[in-house]
Formats: C-alpha cells, sequence, structure tokens
C-alpha cells in the first residue's frame, strides 16, 4: 500500500510541476500590447496625441523607424502645437471606436510673435528646442520607454526638413505574472519529497518482512531427522534488485527539482502579491510628473513657462556653453544664449580681453544646483523666467541669478540678466516652481514704486547719494554697489583727474527690458538694467588726453585725442519692491557692472 502512496504522490508532484511550468510557458500571456501604423503623407513632423499615449496603463514604449534619421521628443502638448506653429503635421491618435492608432494630416496654428521681435527665419530642425522635456536622435530605427502623464505629447521628425520617420509604434506593458506558478511547482517538489519518503518507507517495510523469523521456545525433544542439504540463503538484493543505485537515483529526482524548480520560482511574477500601498509621490523619471507638467486644478491659472527638469537641463546647457565661450572669446557662440545686458558685458570683455589678456573675465556662471526657480505663468510668448544657481562651497563660487526670456517656440531662452547675489541678500518667498508667478506690468502702481521707476531712482543715488530724492526708498545696509559704484567712488575718479580735462557723470537706460515677477508678499522681484557715462572733456580743447592702458583703450582703439572720451558701463540690478502698503524698503539683491564701451567725443 506504501508503493501505491508514493506512487500517487510522484504522479501528483508531475502533474503540479508540469502545470506550473506551463503557466510560464505555453500558457503565458504576452509581457506587452502594442498598436502601430504607419505615416505616409509625407509631413514634416508627426504627432503621437495624449490620447494614444493613455491608451493602456503604464509606461509607453515608442519604436520609430523609416527615415535615415530619427527624432523622438516629448512635451507638453501646448508646447509642441505651438513650436509646429502653422506648418503641416501628421497627428496620431487613438481611434476609439476600432482601439487603433489612426493618422490625420492637420496644419497647426500660427503662434502671434512678440512685437518686438524682429521677423527671422526659424529653424526647421526641432532638436535641441527648450521646449522638449527630453529628446532622443538615432539612425534609421529608434525606440525609447517614458512615462507620459495627461496633457503630454510626443514629437516624431527626421530632420525638420525630410519627411518623418513612416513605422510608429507603441507598446505598453501588461501584467503577466502567474502568482500560482511558483507555489505549484515549489508544493509539486514538496509532493515529490513526500513520495520519496514514502517509498523509502514501504522499501524498509518489505525488507523487513523478508528477514528470518525468531526461533520458536524449545518444546519435547523430537527425534532426529535425516540430514538434508541447507539452501542457499537468498540475498536481499537478490530480491530488490541493487537497492543502492535505486536510492541514489530516486534521492536525485526530487533533489534536483526542489532546488532548481524552487530557485527558478524566486522572482516575483510567480507569486501572489498584495496590492501596493499608495504613498501620494510621483516617481516618473525622466518623464515628468503630472506635478511638473500641471498647474493646480484650485484655479484656472497658467501653466508655468518650464517644468524644474526643463530648466535644469536648459541652464545646464547654458552653464557649458558659456564656460567654453569665455575660455576662447567666441563672440558668436556667446549670443547663441546671451541677449541684451547681459550679452553687451560678455562681448566687451571679449574684446578687452583678446587687447589685454591680464584684464579679468566677467563672473563665470557656477556649474551649481538651482536653488530657486521662478518661471512666470503664460501660455503664450515671449516667456520670462528666473533662477539662482548656488554653489555648497559660497566662500570661492558667488551666488549668481539669472534671468532668461525666450521669445518665440522655436527660439530657445536667452539669458537676459546675469547678476551676482550680494551676500546678505535674502531673497523673498516665491510661489513653487510647479505654479510660477505672474508677470508684473512695467507701470504697475500696486507697489511702492513702479517697476519701470526703480532703476533710474537708484542710478541717482550712485550718482548723488543722500541728495537723492529716492535715497530714503532703498535699503543702505548690504548694498555693496553704492561702494563700489557710489558717489564715494566718483569723488575718487575726480580727485583722480589731471588739471588738463574734467569729468562728468551721467545715467541713460539700459538696453534691457524691465522684468517684474510676483513674490508672495505682493511685491515683485525687478530686474532692470542702466547705464552710467563718464565723459572726459579735454580743457579749452587744447590738452591731449591718452587714454590708460587697459578697457578703455581696447574698446576706443584711441591712442590720445584732444576731444574727450566718453565710456559707458553697463550696470544690471536685481530688487525686491515691496507693496505699495508696506513699510519696507527697496532691497538690492544683486548686481553686475562692466565697461560695455568707450568712444572719442565728436
Amino acid at each position: 500500500m506504501r508503493f501505491v502512496f508514493a506512487i500517487l504522490a510522484f504522479v501528483l508532484a508531475a502533474l503540479m510541476i508540469a502545470f506550473g511550468i506551463a503557466q510560464r510557458t505555453v500558457f503565458l500571456e504576452p509581457a506587452s500590447t502594442s498598436m502601430s501604423t504607419t505615416v505616409e503623407d509625407g509631413s514634416a513632423y508627426a504627432v503621437i496625441d495624449g490620447s494614444a499615449l493613455g491608451a493602456f496603463p503604464g509606461s509607453q514604449t515608442i519604436t520609430v523607424s523609416g527615415s535615415d534619421s530619427v527624432f523622438v521628443a516629448y512635451a507638453r502638448t501646448a508646447d509642441i502645437q505651438a513650436w509646429i506653429g502653422g506648418d503641416e503635421y501628421s497627428a496620431v491618435s487613438l481611434d476609439a471606436d476600432t482601439k487603433s492608432l489612426a493618422v490625420t494630416t492637420t496644419t497647426g496654428t500660427e503662434v502671434a510673435p512678440a512685437e518686438e521681435a524682429e521677423a527671422a527665419p526659424l529653424p526647421t530642425d526641432p532638436a535641441g528646442s527648450d521646449l522638449w522635456l527630453e529628446e532622443v536622435t538615432g539612425e534609421k530605427t529608434l525606440t525609447t520607454t517614458i512615462s507620459a502623464p495627461e496633457g503630454i505629447s510626443v514629437l516624431v521628425a527626421s530632420d525638420g526638413t525630410a519627411p518623418a520617420p513612416t513605422d510608429i509604434t507603441v507598446a505598453w506593458p501588461t501584467d503577466n505574472a502567474t502568482p500560482w506558478a511558483g507555489p505549484l511547482i515549489v508544493g509539486g517538489a514538496l509532493m515529490a519529497l513526500i513520495g520519496f519518503v514514502i517509498y523509502l518507507l514501504g522499501l524498509l517495510h518489505f525488507r523487513r518482512s523478508r528477514r528470518p523469523r525468531r526461533n520458536v521456545p524449545r518444546g519435547p525433544r523430537m527425534p532426529r531427522l535425516p540430514r538434508v542439504p541447507r539452501p542457499k540463503t537468498i540475498k536481499a538484493s537478490e530480491i530488490t534488485g541493487p537497492r543502492r543505485s535505486i536510492g541514489r537515483s530516486m534521492i536525485a529526482v526530487p533533489l534536483v527539482l526542489v532546488t532548481g524548480l524552487a530557485l527558478s520560482g524566486c522572482s516575483p511574477e510567480f507569486w501572489p502579491t498584495a496590492a501596493p500601498e499608495s504613498t501620494g509621490t510621483a516617481t516618473a523619471t525622466p518623464a515628468p510628473s503630472p506635478e511638473d507638467t500641471e498647474a493646480p486644478a484650485v484655479d484656472e491659472a497658467p501653466q508655468p513657462a518650464v517644468t524644474v527638469p526643463q530648466l535644469e537641463r536648459i541652464v545646464g546647457d547654458i552653464v557649458d556653453l558659456t564656460a567654453e565661450a569665455d575660455a576662447n572669446l567666441d563672440a558668436d557662440s556667446i549670443a547663441t544664449r546671451f541677449t541684451g545686458p547681459a550679452l553687451e558685458q560678455r562681448l566687451a570683455n571679449y574684446k578687452i580681453r583678446t587687447a589685454d589678456a591680464s584684464f579679468a573675465a566677467t563672473t563665470a556662471l557656477p556649474d551649481s544646483p538651482l536653488t530657486l526657480t521662478l518661471p512666470q505663468q503664460t501660455d503664450t510668448w515671449p516667456r520670462v523666467v528666473m533662477t539662482v544657481l548656488q554653489s555648497t562651497d559660497e566662500a570661492s563660487v558667488p551666488t549668481m541669478a539669472l534671468v532668461l526670456k525666450q521669445k518665440s517656440p522655436r527660439e530657445n531662452y536667452l539669458v537676459e540678466y546675469a547678476v551676482q547675489l550680494e551676500a546678505s541678500a535674502k531673497v523673498p518667498g516665491v510661489a513653487p516652481a510647479t505654479i510660477g508667478a505672474p508677470l508684473i506690468a512695467p507701470d504697475n502702481k500696486f507697489m511702492s514704486m513702479a517697476p519701470n521707476e526703480v532703476g533710474p531712482a537708484y542710478a541717482d543715488i550712485l550718482l548723488n547719494g543722500e541728495a537723492s530724492p529716492s535715497f530714503p526708498l532703498f535699503e543702505a545696509e548690504g548694498d555693496t554697489a553704492r561702494t563700489q559704484l557710489g558717489v564715494d567712488y566718483k569723488a575718487k575718479q575726480l580727485a583722480e583727474l589731471e588739471d588738463t580735462g574734467t569729468m562728468e557723470f551721467t545715467n541713460a537706460a539700459g538696453s534691457g527690458e524691465v522684468i517684474a515677477l510676483a513674490t508672495n508678499d505682493s511685491g515683485s522681484i525687478v530686474a532692470v538694467s542702466v547705464n552710467e557715462i563718464t565723459t572726459v572733456t579735454a580743457v579749452n580743447g587744447k590738452a591731449t588726453i591718452t587714454p590708460k592702458e587697459g578697457p578703455s583703450k581696447a574698446l576706443s582703439g584711441i591712442e590720445k585725442t584732444s576731444k574727450g572720451i566718453q565710456s559707458t558701463y553697463g550696470e544690471q540690478l536685481l530688487f525686491h519692491v515691496p507693496a505699495a502698503n508696506s513699510t519696507d524698503k527697496i532691497v538690492l539683491l544683486g548686481f553686475a557692472q562692466g565697461l560695455i564701451n568707450s568712444v572719442e567725443l565728436p
């Protein structure tokens, strides 16, 4: 009977193991589901809409092929539509009826350019645009995986001129876990082990039943019988076969099953798992989380111009380019990422250093983390964003504030202001980067001073000191610009001037746009630029003025003159302007100053 039970256990073990293995082989469901389509209209761009990306839950694996070069980028849908503008493109969307991808040829809507933007040919190649949250390129074919939340689309192109890749496939992972495969395989191995034990017990019982019985107690002495030959003793091995070989083989089978199959079932897909608890946090990396791409639903304010990861990539590119351009005095390269007063200062510095290599370079942009990101709330262009780069080693690496501006969707962000923050500067509280801040009008009267009046008022303080009417409105403590550029500094210059000339100081508006972003205290952070003009004139026009070796001579190219020299110093200024009903003063947060022009008087 023991042998019957052992056989039944072995049969049951084989069935359990076979069914467990079958669940991971012949019965295994596909690991993903996919939809494919072909783009044949010859458009330079194809856009995979968010409805297609969200057809199934989970991350999206996009495979694109059909052109020599392949470009894929994902971004907010509105940004992709703005970049395409009025061009024709292939819209890839989900057909809800057939549950397949549908392709339609569509013409985009042109974004109205900013009034101050100059008519210039815009790039057609989407590679390198600041609007993309992530981009990848390849040759012939490309496969990438993203986790796109609602409101995200994917742009597919070749080089913006040639037709876009023709073959597009979107795949989603499916849950093909087999939670009972592991228990069946391990349970079958255990059942085989139980059958083997039953078999050993039956074999032992059989051996015992074949042994000679004990002698019966002696009774009355019987007569001696004739002696007959003793039969040959039959060994147990001659009845059951080679016991040792059977035992070893039967031990090997369950051991192999228990170790090999049990170990093969250690993967999580082989076992039942409890539903994970919700943590309430997004883990989409490098793809954006909904927090990074959508404004809160509480109000209907426009979305922020950029996300934090997007700005980190943009600023990283700018820092690398600036370091290389500063080292090589590359004016053409720096002009691709700088504009306005920030560009003026660097171009003048390059020209001076070309003539005088010992002249100090403009303050470098630190390769440091972004400690503050304040994008403008806007769905249109131009767009503005302010950020602060602060190194952990503040003693040797200055903290810099950048104000960047993007004029149109196909143009990249340019640095308009790059200022070094004051050591004592405390940036006021601002809205989170996921919300952004509205742009304040330059003539806004709800501040203690209208943003477009702040620059001229502060320049008057530098020129006249306490005699300026604006002196009581600005905080003097911690303001190092007054020490370096103010009345005392100008008096020192006058004292050093020879009797052969006179010196005059005047102010003028700078080339930068007045930019003001709202703060949490109903005030604003204001970036402005002013020019301070120093005019040195020869007395009676008879004396000769010889520029000192250095910046003025390098920019003017004048060896000597009997007329005079006019030098213009550009000043980039960053302020915190409180609300109109506040008793706080206007605080200088940071500044940057440098000679930008020097010419002979007419």
